[in-house]
């Protein structure tokens, strides 16, 4: 059985460490990331910052396990559509 079929997808792994770990700068680093935020969402920017970190966070970890990677992808088209 190929990776794709098992759920057992190293892409799909490592896009969603990555959009974790860029949801995790956004608690870490909060002002490098304030500064994207901003043009979005000129008020309360800091709140909309770790807003989007818990976002990017949980569809990044929901990307990394097979039983919620479908949600978890559905999730991240529809949160990139908003952004």
């Amino acid at each position: 059985m190929s990776s794709s079929k098992s759920g057992n997808s190293p892409l799909a792994r490592v896009a969603g460490l990555g959009l974790a770990a860029v949801g995790i700068a956004h608690f870490t680093n909060p002002g490098l990331l304030d500064q994207l935020t901003r043009q979005a969402f000129p008020e309360n920017t800091r709140t909309h910052t770790y807003i989007d970190g818990g976002v990017e966070t949980v569809l990044g970890l929901g990307l990394i396990l097979p039983r919620t990677r479908r949600f978890a992808a559905i999730g991240a088209l529809a949160y990139a559509a908003y952004v």
